[in-house]
């Protein structure tokens, strides 16, 4: 498997889906990079009124006497971000279907890696801030932002092994889905039991279609969008309404890859049968055949592919430079950035997202493998493995995401979360991303 950067023109490339996601994941970790810093600088400049109050702008949906409103953060936060929740739940599904997760025995050292990496954390930042106003955000040092990660290891091209790179897809993909577990579970604070049981209808419905045999995009959309209100009035995160929505879509094609082969011969053998005229015009009937071979080729695609591959641009381009220029902007006063790191939210989430990440990942994968339960990624090293656990503190979009759940009115403690974060995964990113080029760097092969 060649691994290429994002710039680069790969038109006459047929790249596999793995392939995609990793260009897709790549491209989301450089924007995110330079949102993050537009947002920083923005927030330090005159224009930092001006950027806050963009922000907190209401804006409102009505339809009669009903009215829904939210500042333009929180409808980024809780609106858009579904989009990117949705594709993290059609990526879990797919892991599990027909990815690294499938095989158990491949997939063991990813997961038990996962969790470690995911307990440890929050175990650090517990016995950090237990008994403080901010033993609440025990859930943000647990996240792994899987696109900053994923880009560190693309861009190291060829000195690590494809397999460290699945190890690394496969343990984020767990890591979200411990995520979205937690930010159900733990960071929902009042449940209205009316508007969840019409979630919980919603999906149903999903599933009917399913089962059905419904493989129309527009079905799923509608109920899906009514499935988030119904999640968004029943006090659990409205963008869990996006990974439950993922399991409902069909994740099986219409037609066989047999069947199509055989459809789309018929096709063109007929499409070959109309003379090319002097202008090189199509006839109308070749252009009827064109749109058919298309339906046929949207038909031996999965409604779960389609949508993956789909919504992996405008979640890239969008929603996740929105949600970062809208969340990392944090006004730096660097005379006091030094007792800020040493408050126990700071600090906590510090050592969680450092110390942590690199005791639950590696330390597990260690001891998984020598006790012969699972194995090291074909052509690594377990020193590669460190260097993997430091960009798995690389937290920063779902850290930052908990962080505005777990604190949410509290704007110092918030204050506190982000900066954690940002230094954490900087100093995890680029330690992580040395350790892989230059200590732990296996020849290329040429």
């Amino acid at each position: 498997m060649k691994l290429y950067a994002p710039w680069e023109k790969a038109f006459d490339k047929i790249a596999t889906p793995f392939e995609h996601f990793l260009h897709a994941q790549t491209t989301t970790g450089i924007i995110l990079m330079f949102m993050t810093i537009v947002a920083l600088i923005l927030a330090n400049t005159p224009l930092t009124d001006e950027y806050a109050h963009f922000f907190h702008t209401n804006v409102d949906f009505n339809v009669g006497s009903w009215t829904l409103s939210n500042t333009i953060h929180h409808w980024i936060n809780d609106g858009l971000m579904a989009f990117f929740f949705f594709i993290v739940g059609l990526e879990i599904k797919r892991e599990i279907l027909v990815g690294e997760l499938s095989n158990i025995k491949v997939a063991l050292l990813p997961i038990l890696s996962a969790v470690g990496g995911m307990a440890l954390p929050a175990l650090i930042y517990m016995s950090i801030n237990n008994g403080t106003a901010g033993e609440h955000g025990w859930g943000i040092p647990m996240a792994t932002d899987i696109a900053f990660a994923i880009s560190a290891l693309v861009l190291l091209g060829n000195r690590v092994s494809p397999a460290l790179v699945t190890f690394l897809v496969a343990l984020a993909i767990v890591d979200d889905l411990g995520a979205v577990v937690v930010i159900a579970v733990f960071y929902t604070e009042q449940i209205q039991m009316f508007p969840l049981a019409l979630a919980g209808l919603s999906f149903l419905i999903l599933v009917s279609f399913n089962r059905f045999g419904i493989h129309m995009i527009l079905p799923y959309f509608i109920v899906g969008l009514g499935m988030w209100f119904f999640m968004l009035e029943s006090g659990v995160h409205a963008t869990i309404a996006g990974v439950i929505a993922a399991m409902a879509i069909p994740s099986k094609p219409k037609l066989t890859p047999s069947d199509f082969t055989n459809r789309t011969r018929n096709k063109l053998d007929e499409y070959d049968n109309y003379p090319v005229t002097t202008d090189h015009m199509l006839h109308e009937k070749q252009k009827a055949i064109l749109l058919n071979i298309q339906d046929e080729i949207d038909s031996v695609n999965s409604p779960s592919a389609r949508l993956e591959h789909n919504l992996h641009l405008p979640v890239s381009l969008i929603v996740i430079p929105l949600f970062a220029l809208a969340n990392a902007g944090i006004s730096i006063d660097f005379s006091s950035m030094g007792e800020t790191i040493l408050q126990p939210v700071s600090l906590g989430i510090i050592a969680g997202l450092v110390l942590g990440k690199i005791l639950g990942i590696a330390g597990v994968a260690w001891l998984a493998i020598k006790l012969g339960i699972a194995k090291l990624p074909e052509g690594s090293t377990m020193n590669q493995i460190f260097g993997v656990a430091f960009l798995g503190g690389i937290g920063f979009t779902m850290s930052i995401f908990v962080a505005e759940l777990a604190f949410i009115g509290n704007e110092t403690l918030i204050f506190q979360a982000k900066v954690g974060i940002l230094c954490a995964s900087l100093f995890a990113g680029l330690f992580g991303f040395f350790w892989l080029k230059y200590v732990a760097a296996v020849k290329p092969k040429i």
